[in-house]
């Protein structure tokens, strides 16, 4: 998330999946070794941003998001719909659900990615996770609508911010709206590492 608030940029786009400015959000990601084996790459670093990363996949048995992070653009899929942003073997490597209001079979990928697309809102794919995860966490991607959607129905237990000292002006806002107004959060965890800080807080409940 940018300082102002954002985890994309302005101008969203098929050429411009993150909006502008907003690939600036994931540069202190891109060069961590972590990473980039996720993506079949070698070489890269390792900091305090590594063991952050590491342990917030660490449980997780299945992933939320919305469509927009899966790729494809709006509207009905087509005839012959696009696979979405992550190429033929996802970094995933478990299964995911994909928030949409147009429904298509289930994407089975390589490395174990299955993109299951759901059509019936978030509590429904909150009920499938849980079934796919068996008992393991399950992590809401993004984009920052899902997350706001999940967070404004009481359905998170715990919040992970990347905050990056980046403004981006305008964009998709994480936190904001009279719907999260009576949100109450814990801090639990701040780590300072290369080119982000990341915040973890407990969602408080009652």
């Amino acid at each position: 998330m940018s300082l102002d608030g954002f985890t994309a940029g302005p101008d969203q786009s098929l050429e411009n999946p993150l909006g502008v400015g907003g690939m600036q959000l994931h540069d202190w990601l891109r060069v961590l070794a972590v990473w980039r084996r996720e993506h079949g790459d070698g070489g890269g670093e390792t900091n305090a941003s590594t063991a952050v990363i590491e342990e917030a996949d660490r449980n997780v048995g299945a992933i939320i998001m919305g469509r927009n992070m899966f790729g494809g653009g709006s509207g009905p899929w087509g005839t012959e719909p696009w696979n979405g942003w992550w190429g033929d073997d996802p970094p995933f490597h478990r299964p995911v659900f994909v928030l949409t209001h147009h429904p298509r079979e289930p994407l089975e990928m390589l490395g174990g990615t299955t993109f299951t697309f759901v059509t019936d809102g978030i509590h429904s794919a909150l009920a499938q996770a849980q079934a796919a995860a068996g008992g393991a966490d399950i992590a809401i991607s993004g984009g920052a609508g899902v997350a706001r959607q999940y967070l404004a129905a009481g359905q998170l237990d715990e919040i992970l911010i990347h905050l990056v000292p980046v403004l981006l002006g305008d964009g998709a806002r994480l936190l904001g709206g009279p719907e999260l107004a009576a949100v109450r959060l814990e801090q639990l965890q701040a780590v300072e590492a290369p080119g982000v800080t990341h915040l973890k807080y407990r969602v408080v409940r009652g």
